[in-house]
């Protein structure tokens, strides 16, 4: 038996979702059929995580074990001719037998993309703007004049070690969170205890772009967050409540969930031990 890894980009758009849904196109049901036309092998690719309807991926990580020898450059090659175009395989890795692409995560990062309809300048009128229709799909189209430097601040305070019940999903799905990689937690549930490497938001491209490193994530975490970022932006809440948001525990203390669509998996990082072998199957 081989234990691959395979890197994916995919435009969620098109897709409810990873997870398998029985008469609903999903990336996990459109990869296992392509790994079944190109091996023969009916297996099911585990995920890094399971992203939502409409969610977007940039580094999106699968792993699955074969009993049939391949090349890496071949099964690369042939899954890229079987997918739809919506989906893509950017990487096809041999890995060690102990590789599980959720189970073994260090951190991820992922990037949320905010269009500004409405701009506003000192001493002018605000100026509205129209959202593209090629770039709708891929974007929050936020309807309300956002102010970056309270946003910034709100964004670094989320950095540390926290629980995120306040930014968790109100009717959590348990099924739908990552799973917990903090020492001394269990790792066959939940966990609200995260800790946050990295969180800014900048201005790129035309668009705000928030964008998070850290060790999991809860169900709708990051566009909770988000949320709350662009009632900070709009002087809706104190860019210094973050704090208190947290502490309260509370979905209700935080601000709205973004829609899903402005919401990218840019990367998934694992341990040293975990690199890919050095000769695939010949």
């Amino acid at each position: 038996m081989s234990n691959w890894k395979l890197t994916l980009s995919y435009d969620g758009a098109p897709y409810h979702g990873w997870q398998i849904q029985p008469g609903l196109p999903t990336i996990q049901s459109a990869l296992q059929q392509a790994i079944a036309y190109v091996t023969g092998e009916a297996v099911l690719p585990q995920g890094s995580g399971r992203t939502d309807t409409g969610v977007h991926a940039l580094g999106q990580v699968a792993s699955f074990t074969l009993s049939v020898p391949i090349p890496a450059t071949n099964l690369l090659r042939a899954l890229n001719r079987v997918l739809p175009p919506s989906i893509r395989v950017l990487a096809a890795q041999p890995m060690p037998p102990a590789f599980h692409a959720r189970h073994s995560v260090l951190q991820k990062t992922y990037e949320y993309r905010i269009f500004e309809r409405r701009i506003t300048q000192p001493g002018l009128p605000a100026v509205e703007r129209i959202c593209s229709p090629f770039l709708a799909p891929y974007v929050w189209d936020c309807r309300w004049p956002l102010s970056l430097a309270p946003m910034e601040q709100a964004a670094a305070t989320l950095c540390g070690i926290h629980d995120f019940t306040s930014f968790a999903a109100s009717d959590p799905d348990l099924t739908q969170r990552t799973q917990s990689t903090e020492p001394g937690t269990k790792s066959d549930g939940p966990n609200p205890i995260k800790t946050i490497h990295a969180s800014t938001i900048t201005r790129r491209d035309d668009l705000l772009v928030y964008r998070v490193t850290g060790s999991g994530f809860l169900h709708h975490m990051v566009r909770n967050i988000v949320g709350t970022l662009t009632d900070v932006g709009r002087d809706a809440i104190a860019p210094t409540a973050i704090p208190s948001i947290l502490a309260a525990h509370n979905r209700s203390a935080a601000g709205p969930t973004a829609p899903p669509q402005g919401l990218y998996l840019v990367q998934v990082d694992y341990p040293p031990h975990t690199e890919p072998l050095a000769d695939g199957p010949q």
